[in-house]
């Protein structure tokens, strides 16, 4: 689905992270992390009961333990990321840019 979601406010509506039935991208079959600067408040309001979803309090601890890294949202401090920290982080040096960030070449010179 796409995202008419207005960047740099907290509104979630229509995000493309989530589905219309309140789902996370992955439909259940996976656990994520989560984290977003701004709309944490309004996350845990639509999602906190959910046991395949873990929402936390930095970029950091969302990748702790990550598979891969999906950004699904392009707030400031996502567009210029350690990306040797991630690298480290995530275990299988996948990340999924869904709002087209960040430069393919640039990621892959990191590894």
């Amino acid at each position: 689905m796409g995202s008419r979601v207005k960047p740099n406010t907290d509104d979630m509506r229509e995000a493309a992270g989530a589905r219309p039935d309140g789902s996370a991208v992955g439909g259940g079959r996976e656990r994520c992390r989560a984290y977003d600067p701004v709309a944490m408040t309004e996350a845990r309001r639509i999602y906190g009961g959910r046991a395949d979803l873990t929402l936390v309090d930095s970029a950091e601890a969302a990748l702790d333990g990550a598979d891969v890294l999906a950004v699904v949202t392009e707030w400031q401090e996502f567009r210029s990321p350690d990306f040797d920290y991630i690298r480290d982080a995530v275990k299988h040096k996948v990340i999924f840019d869904g709002r087209n960030i960040y430069d393919p070449a640039l990621v892959r010179s990191f590894g």
